[in-house]
Formats: structure tokens, sequence, C-alpha cells
């Protein structure tokens, strides 16, 4: 089956006002020949989500969050619920990046519940997923993947999951400059692809998107891409930068392989 490819770039907590309209204008600038063939979709820091998407009008990017609250509203004094993302322009969030669970503490309870939410709102959801180098060296890399899809994934129906994206982002490679090898990320796409086929079934499991993120650059974005199973990529710091992150778009546009 083929699946439109999908590049996802993260922006973290950087840029400021200036630094990151600029950076989606010139971004906008190139989609709509250039990105015609994929989905393209940028995450900037909550302030400058309007900024951003009013840059991003018109044009063929998506406007993306890095988080949400599990909850509709309330009394949760620095949350940002869905609602107030739709409100804004967003069709996209992350939900249970690595940074989040590891150095923030999310339990794999909260971002299921997250998921959900975003699932219910009418978001399209990017789920991280992705093991420790502790947990790669014992040999429990396809366990963890396996158990974070499971707790994600409980209760959800097929209906609800075809246009989300699951991100394979090894701990261990996010923010270090050590990518997994092209190897590394097919065995882990396939075995999350297998989960999806055994839980649900094998027509979801051959249409649902999985890329790959962590220290994914020009340099190394066409051969990771190139592995059957590998839909796109999740990017962080390249994507700071407008001609690698467009050099990578343009590696998912042409080098992608379907399995």
């Amino acid at each position: 089956m083929q699946r439109r490819p999908f590049i996802g770039g993260n922006w973290k907590m950087n840029t400021d006002l200036a630094s990151g309209a600029a950076l989606a204008q010139a971004l906008g600038a190139a989609s709509v020949n250039a990105l015609s063939s994929i989905d393209v979709v940028v995450f900037p820091p909550f302030p400058y989500l309007q900024s951003v998407g009013r840059a991003l009008n018109a044009t063929a990017i998506a406007l993306g969050a890095q988080d949400l609250s599990s909850e509709a509203n309330g009394a949760l004094t620095g949350e940002v619920s869905a609602e107030m993302l739709t409100d804004l322009g967003v069709t996209w969030v992350l939900v249970g990046h690595s940074e989040r669970r590891h150095r923030l503490g999310e339990s794999e309870a909260l971002v299921a519940e997250k998921f959900a939410m975003a699932l219910a709102s009418g978001l399209c959801a990017v789920l991280c997923v992705g093991e420790t180098l502790e947990e790669r060296k014992a040999g429990r890399a396809h366990e963890v993947v396996v158990r974070q899809l499971e707790s994600a994934l409980h209760g959800l129906s097929a209906d609800s999951l075809r246009e989300i994206v699951v991100a394979y982002e090894p701990v261990w490679a996010i923010g270090t400059g050590v990518a997994a090898t092209a190897t590394d990320a097919h065995e882990a796409h396939r075995e999350i692809r297998s989960f999806v086929s055994s839980r649900y079934d094998s027509e979801l499991a051959s249409g649902i998107r999985i890329v790959y993120g962590g220290s994914l650059v020009p340099g190394n974005a066409k051969t990771i891409f190139a592995e059957p199973g590998v839909d796109g990529g999740l990017v962080g710091g390249a994507s700071l930068k407008a001609g690698d992150f467009l050099s990578i778009c343009s590696a998912a546009a042409i080098g992608i392989a379907t399995g």
C-alpha cells in the first residue's frame, strides 16, 4: 500500500517571535512545489503558534503543537487544551515525546490519556515511542516499544487510528548526534507494524504511517528513508534550519520505499 510520506519539524524550546515567523515564511515559500507530494508539519513552541500559523497560511505546511493537556478545561495552571489548539488553527499534536516521558516524568497512563484526548478532539496525533540505551543493551528495545503502543492504543478503535503517525524515536539517539542505523530503524518499524496488525488488522497496519526520529539530518535521511516501512521522519535540530529541513523533505519525497 502506498503511504504518503510525513515529515515533522519539532522546534522544541527554540526560536523567538521574529525567528520563528521568519523560519515559517522560508519554509512556506518553498512548499508549493517542493513539498507537494508529502505531508509536512511544523511544531513550534506554544507562544509562537499564532504567529507561525499566520506565516504558514495558504501554504502546504500544517501547524502542530508539541503537547496538549489530557483534560478538556479547568483549573490546570500552565496547561493548554485541545480546544485552545484547534482555535489557533493547529491540526497536529505530538504525544509521548521521550523528553516528556523521561525528563518531565509523563507516565504511560498520562500519555494514553493525552493521545485519546487528541483524537477525540479531532486533532491528528504523532505518537512517539522508543527505548533508552539501557533498554536496548538489555535486549528489550522491541518489548519497550510494544508496551508503549499497547498502553497508548488501549481501547481505541481502528477507525480512530487511520490518520495517526507513529514516530519511532530511540531515546539514545535524540539530540546526541548518534542516529540509529537504517537496520535499527527498519527492525523497529517492522515490529510496530506487526503489533498493529496483530492488535487490529492488516489493513490498518499497511496504511498507518511510521516515521523515524533521532538525530535525523540531511546526511543520513536518504539512507534511512530508503528502508522499507519507514514513511518519513520527525526532525529535531535540523528543522531549525530551513535549508536542512527542506533537504530532508526532499529526501522523503524521492526516496521512501514502502513495505
